[in-house]
Formats: structure tokens, C-alpha cells, sequence
């Protein structure tokens, strides 16, 4: 009789396999909410900035040049960093758009 409710305790105990998948789904959750939404929300909001690249507007690439745009084609960005110096750069490598006026405060 020992053994038996030993071995009939052991079978109660062992049905954890539902607790095993609700810590997988909290495990997932956490990993979308801390990881994946972020990055998702952040390509978002590159894709607005790149579609919403205009003529005249005051640019920082990422390689920290400032300038304003003189153009704007699909994937290629003329910018002006100084008077006739106009460099040519991929649209991706804007950093950020700087208030209007900003290059003037020289």
C-alpha cells in the first residue's frame, strides 16, 4: 500500500504540461512586447521619414552632415552643404529632419 500512494501521488503532480505551454505564451509575449513591436514601430517611423523627404527641408545624414535638400528622386537624396556644394546620398542614410532654420544660426 506504500508504494501505491506514492506512485498514484507522482501521477497527480506530473500534469504540468499545461503550465509548461502558459509559461511559453507568457515567454512570447514578453518577447513581442519587449522586442518585436518596438523594432516594428521604429521601421514605421523611418518609412514615414523617408516618404515624407521634400525639397528644402534641413537633413542630418547619418554620417553627420547638414544640409538642405536640394532634390529628391526615389531612392537618391541631393543635399547642399554649403554655397554649389551638393552631394548626392541614399535616401536611408538620412538621419533625421532638423526644424527649418536651423542651418541659418551659423
Amino acid at each position: 500500500m506504500f508504494f501505491i500512494s506514492d506512485a498514484h501521488a507522482e501521477a497527480e503532480q506530473s500534469g504540468g504540461g499545461t503550465e509548461m505551454l502558459i509559461m511559453i505564451g507568457i515567454f512570447f509575449a514578453i518577447m513581442y512586447f519587449m522586442i518585436i513591436r518596438p523594432q516594428q514601430k521604429r521601421q514605421k517611423e523611418s518609412k514615414s521619414l523617408m516618404e515624407s523627404l521634400s525639397k528644402g527641408d534641413e537633413v542630418v545624414t547619418s554620417g553627420g552632415m547638414m544640409g538642405k535638400i536640394k532634390g529628391v528622386s526615389d531612392d537618391v537624396v541631393r543635399i547642399e552643404l554649403a554655397e554649389n556644394v551638393v552631394i548626392k546620398v541614399q535616401k536611408s542614410a538620412i538621419g533625421s529632419v532638423l526644424p527649418k532654420g536651423t542651418l541659418n544660426q551659423d
